[in-house]
This record gives C-alpha cells, sequence and structure tokens, in this order.
C-alpha cells in the first residue's frame, strides 16, 4: 500500500516566506482494504468509471438568466438557500448570517439587522442548501427569490447561480449594509436585463469549452478567472452592443464584468454542478460527486449514496490576508465552489495556474505539486481539461474515497477567506485540505455495501 504524508507543507513554506504565520498538522493514514465489489456483487471499478464518464462527456450550456424565485422548481418567497450541508440559524458562522441578514433586507421583508435576524432565529425561513435545488453559490451562497440567476442546462439537467458581485465587501462574503444592497439592485436592475438580452441575441453558450480554454491561459477557474472572465465578455461583446441601446447602461455592465476578474466563478461552478449531477446515482461508485462548505460544517455526498451527507466541522485556511487582518479574523473554510475540484478543475488544476500563488499564498512550483499530488486519489484524467505544464495531460477528476482512505492524501482546495463576524466580508485568500472525517465516514458506509 502506498503511504504518503500529508499537510500543505509546500504551500506552507511558501507561505512562511511571504511572512505568514502557518499550524499545520500532520497525521499517518490507518490502513484500509480496497474494496472492489459490493455485497451484490456490483464492481465498483465499473460503477466509477461509468461515473466519472459521466463527468467527462457532460456538456453544460449557458441557456438564459432569470430571476431565482421565478425559474428555480420549488422555491418558496421565504426560503433562503445557503452553501455548504444543510445547517439551522443557530449554528450559522459569522458570514452567512451577515449574508441572511444583508438578501432579507434585499427582499424587502426587514428594514433593519436586528428584524432580520429575528426573523430568521424565528422560525420564519426556511433554510436549505443551494445543492437541493440543483443550484450553487460561492462563499456563504445565499440566493433569495429576487435574485438574478445564470441557467445551465446539461440535459436533462438544469442548474443555477447568482452573478458575481466582485470582492471586498459583498454580501456573499457575509457584508451587509446600503453599498451592498446598492450593489445588488444595480445587477438586477442594470445588469441582469442587459445581460439576458444579450444572450437571448447571441444564442447558448458552451461553458465547458470557456473552462477547456481558460485553462491554458493561465486560470483554475476557480480562484483565477481572469482568462475564462475575458473570454465570456469577448463572447458576449457583439450581442451586448447590438441589444443595449443605452450607452451608459452598456459602458457600466462591460466595466463591471472587465473589472471583476472572478464573473466568470459563478458561471464555472453552475456547469461544475451540470457536470457532476449525471454521475450522481450509480450503484457501488465511490466518487464524490458534491463536496461542499459552509462555514461551520464540511460535507462530501458520493455517487453511490448521493442523499446523503458526510460531514465535519469546517478547516481554518493557511492563507494571505488583506492589511490590517489575521487569522484570528478568518471564519473557518466556506462556500460551494469546491464543486469546481469535484468535477476536475479548481485546485486540481492549479498547475494550469501558476499566477494563482499571488492570491492564495505559496509558490508557482506549489501549484504543480499540488495538482500532481491530487491525481494519486482521482480515478481518472480529464478527456477535456487539460494542463499546457504537465505535456497536456488530462487533470485529476473524480475523488474516489477509497483512494483518499488507500493513499491518506485529502482534497487540497483553494478559497477566498470572510471574516469571522458578519457585516464585514473579504480579508483574504488561501489554501485548506478537506477534513479526514468526512472521507473516514464515506467509507465505512461504503464498507457496508
Amino acid at each position: 500500500m502506498k503511504v504518503i504524508s500529508i499537510g500543505l507543507s509546500t504551500f506552507a513554506e511558501g507561505l512562511r516566506q511571504q511572512g505568514a504565520s502557518v499550524i499545520e498538522v500532520d497525521w499517518s493514514p490507518p490502513v484500509v482494504p480496497l474494496k472492489t465489489h459490493t455485497s451484490a456483487g456490483v464492481s465498483i471499478e465499473d460503477a466509477n468509471h461509468e461515473a466519472v464518464r459521466r463527468m467527462m462527456q457532460s456538456r453544460p450550456m449557458l441557456t438564459g438568466l432569470g430571476l431565482a424565485g421565478g425559474v428555480i422548481p420549488g422555491l418558496g418567497e421565504r426560503t433562503i438557500l445557503h452553501a455548504g450541508p444543510p445547517i439551522t440559524w443557530d449554528r450559522m458562522c459569522g458570514p452567512m448570517r451577515g449574508a441572511v441578514i444583508g438578501a432579507l433586507i434585499y427582499e424587502g421583508l426587514a428594514d433593519l439587522p436586528q428584524q432580520a435576524e429575528a426573523l430568521a432565529a424565528g422560525g420564519q425561513i426556511t433554510f436549505a442548501p443551494c445543492h437541493d435545488y440543483h443550484a450553487v453559490g460561492p462563499m456563504a451562497g445565499i440566493l433569495s427569490p429576487s435574485m438574478p440567476v445564470w441557467i445551465v442546462e446539461n440535459e436533462p439537467f438544469t442548474t443555477y447561480s447568482t452573478l458575481n458581485e466582485g470582492l471586498g465587501r459583498v454580501l456573499r462574503y457575509g457584508a451587509y449594509g446600503d453599498d451592498v444592497y446598492a450593489r445588488l439592485h444595480w445587477m438586477v436592475e442594470v445588469l441582469y436585463p442587459v445581460l439576458a438580452d444579450a444572450l437571448v441575441q447571441h444564442g447558448p453558450l458552451d461553458i465547458r469549452s470557456f473552462v477547456t480554454q481558460a485553462l491554458h491561459m493561465g486560470d483554475d477557474c476557480h480562484n483565477r478567472n481572469r482568462a475564462a472572465t475575458s473570454l465570456l465578455l469577448r463572447a458576449l461583446g457583439p450581442a451586448l452592443a447590438r441589444t443595449c441601446h443605452d450607452r451608459e447602461r452598456l459602458a457600466q455592465v462591460m466595466e463591471f464584468i472587465g473589472e471583476n476578474d472572478h464573473f466568470f466563478l459563478n458561471l464555472a461552478m453552475s456547469a461544475a454542478k451540470a457536470m457532476a449531477l449525471p454521475a450522481e446515482g450509480i450503484e457501488g461508485a465511490t466518487i464524490v460527486t458534491t463536496m461542499s462548505r459552509n462555514g461551520t460544517d464540511f460535507g462530501i455526498r458520493i455517487s453511490g449514496d448521493p442523499q446523503r451527507w458526510f460531514t465535519a466541522p469546517s478547516g481554518r485556511i493557511e492563507g494571505l490576508y488583506f492589511s490590517g487582518f489575521s487569522a484570528e479574523d478568518a471564519n473557518p473554510d466556506i462556500g460551494d465552489s469546491t464543486i469546481t475540484e469535484t468535477v476536475g478543475f479548481g485546485a486540481f488544476a492549479m498547475a494550469a495556474a501558476p499566477a494563482i500563488a499571488r492570491f492564495v499564498g505559496g509558490t508557482a512550483q506549489d501549484a504543480l505539486t499540488a495538482t500532481i499530488q491530487m491525481y494519486e486519489i482521482c480515478f481518472a484524467e480529464h478527456t477535456q481539461f487539460t494542463i499546457p505544464a504537465l505535456e497536456f495531460r488530462g487533470t485529476p477528476v473524480g475523488i474516489d474515497v477509497r483512494l483518499v482512505m488507500e493513499t491518506g492524501i485529502l482534497p487540497h482546495l483553494n478559497t477566498g477567506i470572510a471574516h469571522k463576524e458578519p457585516g464585514i466580508g473579504m480579508v483574504g485568500a488561501g489554501i485548506v485540505e478537506a477534513p479526514y472525517r468526512c472521507f473516514a465516514d464515506a467509507f465505512k458506509a461504503i464498507s457496508t455495501w
């Protein structure tokens, strides 16, 4: 059996060289047998092959935009979706509470933060994971009925995500206040209709092709989306010009997208969710199809048992902080954006994005090392997503719970960092590992199949 020590040692060293304070935890993996068949005789190898085949053959298309309450089936007027596994108000972390407060005020259900808190705590709001509605949201992931969403289709599946607000003091990082509400209202009143009209004029966009190209242009399409955002703006530019006759509105929209390198992120996440859904419900498959965090819990779901969450406490992020902030201010890991790693890009493709080290810490060599290590826990190499620096080798795809337990290697993830208190927002970005217990519990469940 192959045993590889874990702990973000290479990233940690890179961060230390940049003056960051780093705490590492090392452990040795248990000795576990590699199960090959279920008790019913189903080949796990064959099941996993089918799961990753479906992921890789998926072709998510951006087909439209709409207001969440009008396009997401079953989303009630007082339903708030959030990132990660299920959670109640009393267990929500600071940034998620802040985002809920902001969303309730944005929706007109409360006028003041105190009123919003009382509403959320009083059982009058239904909270549910975005994933339960085939949606995804970065960081706090809050999605409310009046928010505009991308609509992505991978027949027969449809997925949804909000539009990206940018960085800093934004709702998804737990910020609320007049500046946050003003941006959200501008997005629904100007950005959304202008984009919707342009997409109708242009027609559906192949999001997988954007990710494929962007990986060859220095993005990982999780924490670096500069190339993908530029590709999106280039594709929609002529249609924007043809359909928006108000030159000032057009300039505002193009400026907003052009100045927000993360604009493509939410769309990449929705596409990734659309790639993961076909792999759910395959008997005997041990491939992870959902990986997400709510700032309190980290959760995974696997193909052969798609409705069951395996959870553990969210991890602490090793990262770089904005001026005036430190690890003492950071909330634990949060967000649905790890759906990207689940289907073979994001941090699993960091070797394609060496410049990401400037954003999340570490060095360009660390990014390369992280990708190479992820091959050890993945069932396959992607046939569509390839990495130039590795001679166009396919990205690692299909996290296999059995391989995580056999090697002791945990998924490496890159992420933003939210302040632990509600109302403040983003304070940095960094690297984190998925918690061991999620995979240990999933492996234990697999042993009963």
